[in-house]
């Protein structure tokens, strides 16, 4: 929700940009940090959900670790003061460049994702004589129920070990003189809104921490990724339910003493923070359609052209009254730069500002150059 002294600034500015709500930011952080204390659980933040170095600042001074996807995005941690201690590397497809630069700073653990990658892992220390700290991703065959693009749990999904592919994963551990197994690794998928989806999830982890015990591994880390969703057509309801979640882990889960029990969250910690400010630049109305178009497109927020995502749009210029429904389109060459369609709004009228809601996770990130688009902007509150 914005205040009249929000707007008023806005309308000063050169639009599009993404406003951060810093505090916000810090309250979702901190309830996330004070939840995960209560069980002694380990938060890792996915990076690849938002790396503005002023969120990045934010969250590192919150004490979590980060989860990353890329050899750019382990650098990245680096330069914005992450400790090496709590940095993971994900990814099913990490180059030999990438893991000889997670090599070199020694990073808390490697997750690997197929038979092949231990081995190339395995070579690549050796020749650094140093030892690799390695858990196993293992695809659960769990469905997230979320949207399909981005699960990442099932037997059809790209991500991690197969379970029939686990004998030869534990024979390679085994053979492996620079490789040091320190745990397993799940993720099934991002904006999971129903918790149930979790608790098939742990029984799943149980299963597979006592298959590598019955085979002589000790496992220490249980790593059961993120994925916790946020609430789109209600951004103001702007915290998620962190204790719920990790109440869910701690009574499902069978912990073992001395195992420790690592979260990879991003869209839950960052999704709320953010806005997209746009403003609009034509009104097109006719007998079928009425669009408006504004000066933000998929350029800088690809979510709802790459996934059919929902956020929602509010004209921040004509106060609540619905008048019209409306495309909201940008002005990128392509038919689908649309952000909504038959939305209703306030009757709109060029030069409005337009706000397109919980932008926080995959927006910024994602914005690309795409018809030589000038780099988006960002705005903090604490201007």
């Amino acid at each position: 929700m914005f205040s009249d002294k929000d707007i008023s600034r806005f309308a000063n500015l050169e639009t599009p940009f993404y406003y951060y709500d810093l505090s916000l930011l810090q309250n979702t952080l901190k309830t996330c940090a004070d939840a995960a204390k209560l069980y002694n659980f380990h938060v890792h933040y996915a990076m690849k959900a938002n790396f503005n170095p002023v969120v990045l600042q934010k969250i590192k001074t919150t004490g979590f670790g980060a989860d990353c996807v890329s050899g750019g995005e382990v650098s990245k941690a680096l330069e914005s003061g992450f400790n090496k201690s709590q940095i993971v590397f994900a990814g099913v497809g990490k180059s030999d460049k990438e893991i000889n630069l997670a090599l070199d700073e020694d990073i808390f653990c490697f997750n690997v994702e197929s038979v092949q990658e231990l081995e190339v892992i395995n070579e690549l220390a050796a020749k650094k004589g140093k030892k690799a700290k390695v858990a196993i991703r293992i695809n659960p065959n769990v469905d997230a129920h979320t949207h399909h693009n981005i699960t990442t749990g099932l037997d059809e999904n790209k991500f991690g070990v197969n379970s029939w592919d686990l004998p030869q994963c534990a024979e390679t551990l085994k053979a492996s003189a620079n490789l040091e197994f320190i745990g397993i690794h799940f993720h099934i998928g991002s904006q999971i809104t129903n918790l149930d989806v979790y608790k098939n999830l742990c029984v799943r982890v149980n299963e597979f921490g006592l298959w590598f015990e019955e085979r002589g591994f000790t496992v220490k880390v249980l790593n059961v990724g993120g994925g916790l969703g946020i609430d789109y057509h209600h951004p103001d309801q702007q915290v998620p339910d962190f204790g719920n979640y990790f109440k869910i882990f701690s009574d499902f889960l069978e912990i073992r003493i001395g195992q420790e029990v690592h979260f990879e969250l991003g869209r839950a910690l960052v999704g709320q923070s953010a806005s997209l400010i746009s403003r609009v630049l034509y009104v097109k109305n006719g007998k079928k359609k009425n669009f408006v178009v504004l000066d933000a497109g998929m350029t800088e927020l690809m979510r709802p052209a790459l996934y059919q995502a929902y956020h929602k749009i509010e004209n921040l210029s004509r106060g609540k009254q619905v008048a019209l429904k409306y495309d909201i389109v940008g002005p990128i060459c392509e038919s689908t730069d649309c952000f909504g369609k038959e939305v209703e709004q306030p009757e709109t009228f060029r030069g409005d500002l337009y706000a397109i809601r919980s932008a926080g996770a995959y927006g910024e990130v994602m914005a690309s150059k795409y018809n030589l688009r000038d780099e988006i902007k960002s705005v903090y509150s604490e201007d």
